[in-house]
């Protein structure tokens, strides 16, 4: 009776991670396709390239889509369909791993440095705020990508095909690397939250120290604008949302490492498996949550898509408060112009 019971519960736990792959993440997997896709689209819009905080983002968002037709269409094959292509060639085998592992640690990455810009960016400090610019953005992704480029390359030396028993061939790494795999990652992830953290902390320090300053002395520090202001709580959801599904791949690996040499029963490694597939399937999810942070957190990114959305269908939209001031600015601007002009061309009566 109760054998027959563990074999309907680890049938119920296999099904799960097949829908799970199947249905739910395919879902997701064409929303952060088609969110990503849209949230470059306005990024690139003249109001927001000057922004350096958007340049990150938009290179978060182009890696974000290489880890969704990659790495989440790999786990949706894999897992949702039991086809498994990396099985049947070196190659693929190599370089879906590669690819894996060099897009599960640049995005993170860039985060880090879209931290560090807000972090400079919201100093009262004139000198290093200067320090936030494009060149050094260019130069900083540049670095970080040259970096993990050469540190993963451990993964095309030792990924390969192995038989695991007659007629069954699997791509994976040797029975005596899993652990460095395990160790490495896991101390990776550790280190991207501890420093995203800190960041985070430094930056709400200097937001506080901005926000408190007297009305009347305020148009002398204040560095950000309310662009700046709503593109950094956008980082900060980003962080935590990073760090919250991360922390859950670093407590399950934690727990595998702990528990690496008990003896499991056939049920027991089934739930094991579903808790692995689910963490995992966590992790995947957030690389499609960009475009509705954006949309959530930002008044000006919620602005410009009512705006494509109205001009598609040919609705009028009305102009918002921040760009009636400047439409105001402009013309005043124009108006004292003009009567400078004017005034110098008046001949004064001798």
């Amino acid at each position: 009776m109760n054998l027959s019971h563990d074999y309907h519960q680890i049938n119920n736990l296999n099904n799960g991670v097949m829908v799970m792959n199947k249905y739910v993440l395919v879902i997701f997997w064409i929303l952060g396709n088609i969110g990503n896709i849209f949230s470059i689209f306005i990024f690139t819009k003249k109001s927001w390239k000057k922004n350096v905080c958007v340049f990150y983002f938009k290179v978060c968002l182009v890696l974000n889509i290489c880890y969704l037709n990659s790495t989440i269409l790999g786990a949706i094959t894999n897992f949702g369909f039991n086809i498994y292509l990396q099985n049947s060639s070196v190659i693929l085998c190599k370089l879906l791993y590669y690819t894996s592992f060099l897009l599960t640690t640049l995005p993170p990455s860039v985060l880090i440095l879209a931290s560090i810009d807000r972090l400079l960016i919201s100093s009262r400090n004139i000198d290093t705020r200067l320090y936030s610019s494009k060149r050094l953005a260019y130069f900083s992704i540049s670095t970080c990508t040259i970096f993990w480029i050469i540190f993963n390359c451990h993964v095309l030396i030792k990924i390969d095909i192995y038989e695991i028993y007659p007629s069954y061939f699997i791509c994976s790494f040797p029975q005596s690397y899993d652990d460095f795999v395990t160790y490495s990652l896991g101390t990776i992830n550790v280190f991207f939250c501890s420093l995203m953290i800190i960041l985070c902390i430094f930056a709400c320090k200097n937001v506080q120290n901005i926000q408190s300053v007297q009305c009347r002395k305020r148009h002398e520090v204040r560095s950000m604008t309310k662009k700046d202001f709503q593109l950094l709580r956008c980082l900060f959801v980003q962080d935590i949302i990073f760090i919250t599904f991360s922390m859950l791949v670093i407590i399950f690996y934690i727990f595998e490492a702990i528990t690496k040499d008990k003896q499991w029963t056939l049920l027991q490694l089934t739930i094991l498996n579903f808790v692995d597939r689910y963490v995992t399937f966590l992790f995947n999810i957030s690389y499609s949550t960009n475009f509705f942070v954006f949309m959530i957190i930002s008044k000006a990114f919620r602005h410009e898509l009512k705006h494509i959305i109205c001009k598609c269908f040919n609705i009028h939209l009305q102009p918002t408060r921040d760009e009636e001031h400047h439409r105001h600015e402009h013309i005043d601007r124009d108006n004292v112009g003009l009567n400078v002009v004017i005034v110098s061309t008046i001949e004064l009566p001798k």
